[in-house]
């Protein structure tokens, strides 16, 4: 009887865990089948009487289409380089016998001590002495890679048997040949999770395209939700919130179709 109390117990905690963490999303799906007047009037109610009118509206003030193919592509392509280069570097400072090690390291974890906006000026001035303002590649190349990533990977990659490198050096396999044919089939969960991490902080981003993009062609689905911003209150609620919704949806996807890798890499159960 008591182990039926603890797991009622258990179960209520998650439930209403599970409640206040939906809530802001259901939360934002009801308003965007409202009107404005409504949606100021009752946000916490149901829509008294569903209404596209948000989203027929999104579609005919923007190019939606390509507006989420920019999006995707730019948050794809950091994820995918991301993936790469961070595994790359944890691979050289955890399974080779590349000089400074440990220094290069520490080097590259200090380097999250310093908060980003510092580097905003700098890293501008850059970007515009190589003619970089206004392409994709400024959104992309600096987003390649993360000291955080790196670190997470670190940790993964310290788990990864040591015989299974040794094996196949002792079979003539080059280190890139193991890199890519022993260690990242281990490093799926940990991928995951990077990747989860990147490609929605890349799906986000406002900071880079405020800064870089000049093109309406070249806009990013943050940027647009900023285009619905009006001083009139109630004047363009629907759209921001169907723009809302249309943004989170596809990352809430992502999440759900990469959560079990995700699990494993923290949990610790992604290599055998």
């Amino acid at each position: 009887m008591r182990i039926k109390k603890q797991h009622w117990l258990i179960y209520g905690s998650l439930i209403l865990a599970s409640i206040v963490v939906l809530y802001p999303f259901f939360f934002m799906i009801i308003n965007s089948f409202k009107t404005g007047a409504e949606i100021m009037h009752t946000p916490n109610a149901l829509p008294t009487d569903w209404s596209f009118r948000g989203y027929i509206e999104v579609f005919n003030s923007i190019n939606l289409g390509r507006i989420f193919l920019n999006t995707i592509f730019i948050a794809t392509s950091v994820t995918v380089l991301n993936c790469l280069f961070s595994s790359m570097v944890a691979f050289a400072i955890v399974k080779t016998n590349m000089p400074g090690r440990e220094f290069w390291l520490k080097l590259i974890l200090s380097s999250m001590m310093i908060p980003a906006i510092l580097f905003t000026i700098p890293v501008y001035m850059m970007m515009y002495d190589w003619n970089w303002i206004n392409t994709y590649r400024v959104l992309i190349i600096p987003g390649s890679i993360s000291a955080y990533n790196i670190f997470l990977l670190v940790q993964f990659m310290k788990q990864i048997d040591n015989a299974y490198l040794e094996a196949a050096r002792i079979d003539g396999a080059s280190e890139f040949r193991i890199f890519f044919k022993v260690v990242l089939p281990m490093l799926r969960p940990a991928l995951a999770t990077v990747g989860i991490l990147t490609f929605m902080g890349a799906w986000n981003d406002f900071m880079g395209p405020l800064l870089y993009i000049r093109d309406d062609s070249m806009l990013t689905l943050q940027m647009a939700l900023f285009k619905f911003q009006s001083d009139v209150p109630g004047g363009k609620l629907e759209q921001l919130w169907a723009m809302t919704t249309m943004i989170a949806v596809p990352v809430v996807f992502v999440f759900f179709f990469l959560q079990k890798n995700f699990i494993k890499a923290f949990t610790g159960v992604g290599v055998k």
